[in-house]
């Protein structure tokens, strides 16, 4: 059977004309399976019921728009000449960075506004958002994107890959396979989040959760994104993924160090106030 029959279609089905992708299921899968984790330790930390859903209704369309609008400006020579497709969002080109400092923006002011600790609601929602970025990952594979360099077919059965990855991971228009970094990243991830649930049981000091989760994830997205084929670049060789990775990691390492030393008696995770 022809190889290119078995890559999966990126439409999941069709809504009348309206294409419905499997990009868009999952990112919408992600957000609610991150609002219902996230929603239960929100409860359970003390936090109104309502609290996350607030927030969210105001941080998801936030973080999309600042996504394009990262993407868009590391972008700017081509889309300053094509100003007519700075909209079009459907046909793809978001940047998670931005996403995340626009849902952190929305963050810190929706929790001075509702006069909640900004870390602790922080804390609690850090496993969520890898939640929310392990699933968004796969919506890259279904549209054959984010990927790596080439790579051979045995490369990726060495991996012990099943087959309806392996033939995903075969770009037509570069007649090769890929590193299915999307895969890499997913898989960096979710082991993130397994450590972010069990440092809560450690009942660290406030905001060390949310620092670790910085951390943690910009090491991988550092050397992952050092792999892609479809980086954005701020200046000649240098990848802004990569930029923004270091200064998240310095940034979280340094809050941890500062507020361990300065900031007496300190708040745990598990105090509920």
């Amino acid at each position: 059977m022809d190889l290119l029959l078995l890559q999966i279609n990126p439409i999941a089905f069709h809504l009348g004309p309206i294409p419905v992708r499997w990009y868009g299921l999952l990112i919408v899968s992600g957000i609610i399976l991150a609002y219902v984790v996230g929603q239960r330790e929100a409860v359970k930390r003390g936090l109104p019921e309502d609290f996350l859903a607030d927030l969210l209704l105001w941080a998801v369309p936030i973080s999309i728009i600042c996504a394009r609008i990262y993407y868009v400006s590391m972008r700017w020579d081509y889309y300053s000449e094509n100003p007519g497709k700075i909209i079009e969002i459907w046909n793809g080109g978001i940047a998670i960075h931005g996403a995340l400092i626009g849902a952190f923006v929305t963050a810190y002011i929706f929790t001075r506004i509702k006069n909640v600790s900004f870390l602790r609601v922080a804390d609690i929602a850090a496993p969520s958002i890898l939640i929310g970025q392990i699933i968004g990952r796969w919506g890259n594979f279904m549209n054959q994107e984010a990927y790596g360099g080439p790579v051979s077919k045995e490369f990726l059965e060495n991996l012990m890959l099943p087959d309806w990855i392996i033939n995903q991971m075969y770009i037509e228009e570069l007649g090769t396979y890929v590193h299915p970094t999307f895969l890499y990243e997913s898989v960096w991830n979710l082991i993130g989040l397994i450590i972010l649930l069990v440092l809560r049981k450690v009942n660290l000091n406030r905001g060390e959760i949310f620092f670790s989760y910085l951390i943690w994830y910009s090491i991988g997205r550092f050397f992952i994104e050092g792999m892609r084929t479809d980086s954005l670049y701020l200046v000649g060789d240098l990848r802004s993924a990569q930029i923004v990775s270091i200064i998240s990691i310095v940034v979280g390492l340094g809050a941890i160090i500062y507020r361990r030393i300065k900031v007496k008696p300190a708040m745990k995770y598990l105090d509920n106030k």
